[in-house]
């Protein structure tokens, strides 16, 4: 009964360090939640929502809200103008520098 009891516990031991120790394929990708396969065609910042915004590499739901709200008060404050014409128009939102506008401006339209 001591050796049945043995067994079953080395067997699990052996089963949780092979499980713990074996080498887990996570890219960078899918950690930061951003996946270049989620975009099926480029994304206008003027007029899209939050939920297709946070699809852009590095902008993350605050960020996103933040160019929502930006160009809210752009368009309201300048007669319904847009408020973003090129990538670097991105760069008036708290936390979207030059290196950010570089890994998405491939990824976005301006109408």
């Amino acid at each position: 009964m001591i050796q049945s009891f043995a067994f079953v516990l080395s067997a699990c031991a052996a089963f949780c360090f092979a499980f713990c120790f074996t080498p887990h394929t996570i890219s960078a990708n899918s950690v930061s939640g951003w996946n270049p396969s989620h975009l099926n065609s480029q994304i206008n910042p003027n007029t899209a929502e939050v939920e297709s915004l946070i699809r852009l590499p590095d902008i993350g739901f605050s960020r996103a809200d933040a160019i929502v709200e930006y160009r809210s008060s752009f368009a309201e404050s300048n007669n319904n103008e847009s408020a973003f014409s090129t990538p670097e128009d991105l760069q008036n939102i708290k936390g979207i520098g030059p290196k950010t506008v570089q890994n998405m401006s491939h990824l976005l339209k301006f109408e």
